[in-house]
């Protein structure tokens, strides 16, 4: 998207700001994980995108035959003790369909660990569409939502798991008509189901771009994560899609100083414009690698808790700032209902 465009879609979009966006103030509204319902009072700490596995081959080649979910899980366990230590409770899956999504393997991790977990419905047009049916350019953003709809109200194949987000991966640059089929699809899913839309998008553009679509069908942007925001490079940009109510993942902490003091930095500035609340901070880590040795090397899901909080701390941020980026923002985040653009 050319910057002039980008002023001309701030334009309109910033009149998003101007519109109450649904609450989920309300301990009635209940959170859908790989176990069951739970209320949303009851998610507590929460890591909204990390990984437990994820197989990047081609649509033609993944699938459950490569990998064993006893290795799996001896591989992850104790990632997943390390996070109790943090009183974590709930943790987002990622990993969509066609990548590696096992609901069956989350139900068996979250048993095992107490844990809560939530999967996705939805699919990814990143790297080059391999990993989207190869029915899907036939298909209709209708066509499409049927089927994630199909799995929010019957369960994801014959587990009876149901998905507790939507989950799409696009392109990263100006969107294709692929990426605007599966947005227009993750919204009419959204109006039917009240499942939170969260989007691997990365720049600015891409983001105010997927904005306009749900614009276009009613949808609030409360109902839209823009997964890899830190990706953009101009802080404004972030601000002014906080400032229309979408979620802002900043969902790449590790163990590395200067991507510490980068997030930190932005989260200065989204501080000094009290948009604390619609931050959700997160690793993208992980995760078993089908194929690889041992399942490849694995990224720990900790850092937040034992280095980049601290950091935070000694910068002036408090436990109530804290908490409202790890505990109430998911809350909101991820709490199932229809939000749709009130007039």
């Amino acid at each position: 998207m050319k910057p002039s465009l980008f002023k001309t879609a701030l334009g309109i979009l910033l009149l998003f700001s101007l519109l109450p966006a649904t609450s989920c103030r309300n301990n009635n509204l209940k959170i859908v994980t790989v176990t069951g319902e739970i209320p949303v009072s009851k998610m507590g700490v929460t890591l909204p995108n990390e990984h437990v596995l994820v197989d990047f081959a081609s649509i033609d080649s993944v699938g459950m035959n490569h990998y064993n979910r006893d290795s799996v899980i001896a591989k992850v366990l104790p990632y997943f003790e390390e996070l109790k230590q943090y009183n974590v409770k709930t943790f987002v899956d990622g990993t969509p369909e066609f990548m590696g999504r096992d609901p069956q393997l989350l139900a068996e991790l979250s048993r095992k660990t107490g844990i809560q977990i939530l999967t996705n419905t939805g699919w990814m047009a990143s790297d080059e569409e391999k990993h989207l049916p190869k029915e899907f350019k036939d298909m209709s953003a209708e066509e499409i939502a049927a089927v994630w709809i199909d799995e929010a109200k019957n369960g994801i194949g014959n587990t009876g798991i149901k998905p507790g987000f939507i989950k799409i991966g696009l392109n990263k640059v100006e969107l294709t008509e692929t990426d605007k089929k599966l947005v227009a699809a993750a919204c009419l899913t959204h109006l039917e189901t009240g499942l939170t839309i969260m989007s691997f998008t990365g720049p600015a553009e891409a983001a105010l771009e997927q904005l306009t679509i749900l614009k276009k069908y009613g949808v609030d942007p409360s109902a839209f994560i823009w997964s890899h925001a830190m990706e953009e490079v101009k802080s404004k940009k972030i601000l002014a899609i906080a400032l229309m109510g979408a979620w802002i993942g900043l969902d790449g902490i590790q163990n590395d100083m200067m991507t510490q003091i980068q997030i930190e930095r932005l989260l200065q500035n989204l501080k000094a414009t009290r948009q604390l609340g619609r931050l959700l901070l997160s690793h993208d880590a992980g995760w078993y690698q089908p194929g690889k040795p041992n399942g490849g090397v694995f990224r720990p899901y900790s850092d937040l808790f034992s280095s980049f909080s601290l950091l935070l701390q000694s910068e002036g941020f408090t436990r109530e700032e804290l908490d409202q980026m790890t505990i109430k923002n998911p809350a909101e985040a991820f709490a199932v209902r229809v939000r749709k653009i009130t007039k």
